[in-house]
């Protein structure tokens, strides 16, 4: 690439890190501020801010030498995804689902190459998996990210993992690509995904898609637990439940559909 377009990509880089310094705690900051806490010039940041403003991406606050996030940020942001109305309608239909299968649940959105749980609800047994809310593990070791993955276009997949290798977790982790894509040839076709052994040994997951008014697959819902307890017979169950999970999840946030064409079992 040439220098010039090193430059543009790294004031792109910058207007960015400016637009996400602004926080509900630090609603209105100051250029000095931004420049120490960016580690940038003032100058810089003065010509950033300027720009953004240009945008109606940044507004100038009341007070003299101070700016906001505005107006348009917040129209582009009203057209994310909200985490909010995937938040209030997962809550019922996941504590339904543990409380079905006794097994840990959690759901998943797509952040690149990563899967990120959004929300958990963990099984009262002696297990205990990695709960965390915004831990991230790698797409395709997950039955949760093979769902997310699946649900891409070709080209999406291939420019995510463009010149990146498929890390093994486990001697079971798929890295070869195209075994990834017959693997989520699969998931398409029945409508939901599994593990076993994939990310960590010992354990098992069955996964499956969320779905919003738009019919975009925008989050998955998924159980994970010992693989001992993820026999054929179950993992039926386990898949059967997560499907019925992941259906009331998408008719909440609006999605209708008169049959949704996702088998269950093996």
């Amino acid at each position: 690439m040439s220098r010039s377009g090193d430059g543009t990509l790294s004031s792109v880089r910058n207007a960015a890190r400016v637009l996400a310094a602004f926080t509900p705690a630090d609603r209105d900051v100051g250029v000095t501020e931004l420049a120490e806490r960016l580690g940038l010039a003032k100058s810089t940041v003065h010509r950033l801010l300027s720009a953004l403003v240009s945008e109606d991406l940044v507004e100038r606050s009341g007070t003299r030498g101070r700016y906001r996030i505005g107006l348009r940020l917040y129209e582009l942001g009203a057209m994310a995804p909200s985490r909010a109305d995937l938040h209030l309608a997962a809550v019922g239909p996941i504590d339904d689902l543990l409380a079905r299968t006794g097994e840990s649940v959690h759901v998943a959105v797509l952040d690149r190459t990563d899967v990120v749980a959004v929300e958990r609800r963990e099984a009262p047994t002696t297990l205990r998996l990695v709960s965390r809310l915004g831990y991230r593990h790698p797409a395709h070791a997950t039955s949760a990210g093979k769902v997310l993955l699946a649900y891409l276009s070709l080209s999406e997949r291939s420019a995510l993992f463009e010149r990146r290798e498929l890390a093994a977790l486990t001697q079971y982790t798929i890295t070869d690509r195209a075994r990834l894509e017959e693997e989520l040839a699969k998931v398409r076709s029945r409508g939901w995904a599994e593990t076993v052994h994939e990310h960590e040994l010992g354990i098992a997951s069955v996964a499956a898609p969320i779905r919003d008014a738009r019919g975009r697959v925008v989050a998955a819902v998924g159980v994970a637990g010992p693989s001992a307890r993820f026999g054929r017979e179950n993992v039926r169950r386990l898949s059967i439940e997560t499907i019925r999970a992941a259906e009331a999840i998408s008719a909440r946030l609006g999605y209708r559909a008169g049959a949704t064409g996702v088998r269950a079992g093996r």
